[in-house]
């Protein structure tokens, strides 16, 4: 690889070759959302297959009262620091009903997305005038080390979304251990869980027939294509989601159509793949109200509360550090 690459594009490229060299076959969801990821995930969360986005924003609307006294119990102010805020549709209402009320808090949204930062602070200094807003491009961690003491208000941080059941239990682990590190006592942690439901409601969610969940896992390829020199065919790829019951898991892979082979420049690598062979692209874990309460222990966080959306079986639950 060259040496003049960035560091993150190497660790790409790493990450890249370990995945394909691989048996079976992955790539690392974290990818997916460069500027084209993350307008085609905006796509999918208006898809009418796609439960999650409207049942966290029924919670919104409907416990916002509960959510805003949560977070602000005991606090004179709040910082409230999104991870990933996408087109911030949820967080409106929260941020409204918060302007509303009259409460002191400045709003921070951090993506790894230049763009997506861009147009939602554009959104919502046209939608808020009078807000606070605060926008952070990069890596969540590092970003949360150079907040933490900024000042001694509570800093609530939201990963909205169901976004956390992107990850394999000891990585979700991981990444809360990780925010808790960077959290001080009197902060809190607001996460949205997906909740076990009908398997033929979960498929699907991942499986629409307009095709854009498809686009949005083929779209890792083309990332490669462009940023690693590769020359994956797309249209010798496919698009397949399972879901499974007792793992409470659904996983998403892309499906060689044939025996092919295929060239990245920046790794002097080559890969093949047999007809039908497939490459693990994300998992979408779905939980019960027990793997939440492990969850949360092993993490080094307590459950202070909880809202459920009791039609599509979600929740948002708000951790505190232990």
């Amino acid at each position: 690889m060259n040496s003049t690459t960035s560091p993150e594009l190497t660790q790409f490229a790493e990450d890249v070759l370990a995945g394909l060299s691989a048996s079976p076959k992955h790539l690392s969801s974290r990818y997916f959302y460069d500027d084209e990821g993350s307008r085609l995930f905006m796509e999918i969360m208006k898809l009418p297959e796609y439960y999650p986005t409207r049942a966290e924003l029924r919670i919104f609307e409907d416990q916002k009262d509960g959510i805003l006294k949560a977070f602000s119990d005991g606090a004179e102010g709040i910082d409230l620091i999104e991870l990933g805020a996408g087109d911030g549709a949820k967080t409106a209402v929260l941020i409204e009903h918060i302007l509303a009320k009259g409460l002191d808090f400045t709003y921070s949204p951090i993506d790894i997305s230049q763009e997506a930062n861009a147009a939602l602070e554009a959104r919502f200094r046209e939608k808020f005038p009078s807000l606070e807003i605060r926008p952070h491009t990069g890596d969540y961690f590092q970003v949360l080390d150079s907040l933490r003491s900024q000042n001694g208000r509570r800093k609530v941080l939201m990963f909205l979304g169901s976004n956390i059941g992107n990850f394999l239990r000891e990585k979700a682990v991981d990444f809360f251990r990780s925010l808790r590190q960077v959290m001080n006592p009197n902060d809190r942690l607001f996460i949205g869980f997906d909740m076990q439901k009908d398997p033929r409601v979960i498929v699907a969610a991942y499986d629409d027939p307009q095709g854009v969940t498809a686009a949005f896992n083929l779209n890792l390829l083309t990332r490669i294509n462009r940023e690693l020199g590769g020359d994956f065919d797309l249209s010798k790829f496919s698009h397949y989601a399972q879901y499974r019951p007792v793992e409470c898991a659904a996983r998403s892979f892309l499906i060689s159509r044939e025996k092919q082979t295929v060239h990245i420049k920046a790794l002097s690598r080559s890969f093949e793949f047999d007809q039908w062979e497939a490459i693990f692209m994300e998992i979408s874990q779905k939980y019960t109200h027990a793997m939440l309460e492990e969850l949360s222990s092993d993490s080094g966080f307590a459950i202070e509360d909880e809202f459920l959306n009791e039609t599509d079986f979600y929740i948002d639950s708000l951790w505190r550090p232990v």
